[in-house]
């Protein structure tokens, strides 16, 4: 635990090295990375590599893929690195991702072909531990739903101080999240305390955009500029013009962004919320814009990873599917009983249920939303493609009443997990198991 300060407010905290961010991770492909971790925690941790198809033994799942690491014990994590891209890293236990435990991994191509002068490395992040309550403050009072009409309400002390009614997003089909948040903050900063990104006019600068958040999508762009978007989840696409890009939680961007002379404010709106994220490009004239002057919404063409097209080179080989698997996303607000086919996830039975494969099978998904709320999906150990040519990536949005069809190729054995990215909705049980068996 460290002292810090967010949004102008004191506070203790958890995080990697004493940082609301971890430090960012930086490797070549072909790199085998090793990352010793230290738990001085007070309770077991672990780390998982978001969009690494690594060994299963480094997932960093507790007991589907290794014994958490105990309060004083050290582990250390080893692997290959094999794909080139923006991806991140975070604890795997309960809420602790909430408390700041998480940071970027950057996987740099020795023949890179993309072209740009300079990188900005952004994680975006919504936050309230400290401010509000803590994590499991905001997960007690979620678990207990909004249909109270069968509870016996009498001599309960518990105000609805995190729970947020209206937040709605026609972009995400209705219901934009579960939580009310203080504070929005861009690599660990509010707005009040903006990050300054020193450039100069005309400089192509690559944007590897991290959304980390527990419960908000963000709507990231540039007001009355363009970006072009060259990569979600780590994977190159067919470059696309836009006024802005969505990233769910768990999600990836990469852009490219021209600087114009002055001072360029490059926006993260909550999606459905209050509040904004954002930082500044100088090239050293002119004067910083001030907060309040700053548009509350990016309009004009928007997009997200899920309707990119994937680039030629990532396509995977056209095959007839060995196995095909229907994941109905279900449950609700009325009891937040998050589940996957009815089936809330029991970590003392992870194989309860489970999605089995076999190895070199080509497997297609169905993930079918029940519900009425949006889920940022994320399997574990693989990338996908999704249908119809679409992008390769590991997390997707899937919005109300929709389904989302992907394939992937079974080739990295072991158990791997595949769960909603909503921090507070996968620990409620929307967590599904796929399962190598001979």
């Amino acid at each position: 635990m460290f002292d810090t300060s967010v949004a102008g407010i004191a506070l203790s905290t958890w995080g990697y090295n004493g940082a609301l961010n971890g430090p960012v991770i930086r490797a070549k492909t072909g790199d085998t990375l090793k990352v010793p971790v230290t738990n001085t925690l007070t309770e077991s941790t672990s780390v998982h590599w978001h969009g690494l198809a690594l060994h299963n033994d480094a997932d960093g799942v507790p007991v589907v893929t290794q014994p958490a690491i105990k309060p004083g014990a050290n582990f250390d994590y080893q692997f290959r690195l094999n794909q080139p891209g923006t991806y991140w890293y975070h604890s795997h236990v309960d809420m602790q991702r909430e408390r700041g435990l998480s940071g970027a991994l950057i996987i740099e191509d020795p023949r890179e072909p993309l072209l740009y002068d300079q990188e900005w490395v952004i994680v975006l992040d919504d936050w309230l531990d400290g401010i509000t309550g803590t994590p499991e403050d905001v997960l007690a009072e979620l678990s207990m739903g909004m249909d109270m009409s069968g509870m016996d309400m009498s001599g309960m002390d518990m105000p609805m101080t995190h729970m947020l009614m209206g937040a709605t997003s026609s972009y995400l089909g209705g219901d934009a999240g579960d939580v009310r948040i203080p504070a929005h903050l861009f690599n660990g900063r509010a707005a009040q305390d903006a990050e300054v990104f020193q450039s100069r006019p005309g400089n192509r600068i690559r944007l590897r955009i991290i959304n980390a958040a527990g419960d908000t999508a963000y709507r990231v762009g540039v007001p009355g500029q363009k970006i072009t978007l060259t990569h979600t989840d780590g994977f190159p696409v067919h470059h696309e013009d836009v006024d802005a890009v969505v990233l769910g939680m768990g999600e990836r961007i990469d852009a490219i962004l021209t600087v114009q002379d002055g001072y360029t404010p490059l926006l993260a709106i909550p999606e459905g919320k209050d509040g904004r994220a954002y930082g500044l490009i100088s090239t050293g004239s002119g004067t910083a814009p001030a907060a309040a002057v700053l548009p509350s919404t990016l309009n004009g063409i928007v997009t997200d990873g899920g309707r990119l097209t994937a680039d030629d080179s990532v396509l995977l080989t056209s095959k007839k599917p060995d196995r095909i698997h229907t994941m109905r996303l279900t449950g609700s607000m009325g009891k937040y009983d998050w589940s996957i086919n009815g089936r809330r996830f029991d970590m003392k039975k992870p194989f309860a249920g489970a999605f089995d494969i076999t190895l070199d099978e080509r497997v297609q998904v169905k993930m079918v939303n029940d519900t009425t709320m949006w889920h940022p999906m994320h399997l574990h150990g693989h990338s996908f493609q999704l249908s119809n040519n679409g992008a390769r990536k590991d997390t997707v949005i899937v919005r109300p009443k929709e389904t989302v069809t992907f394939e992937f190729d079974a080739d990295n054995p072991g158990q791997w997990i595949a769960h909603c990215h909503n921090a507070y909705h996968a620990e409620r049980g929307m967590i599904g198991l796929f399962s190598y068996v001979r």
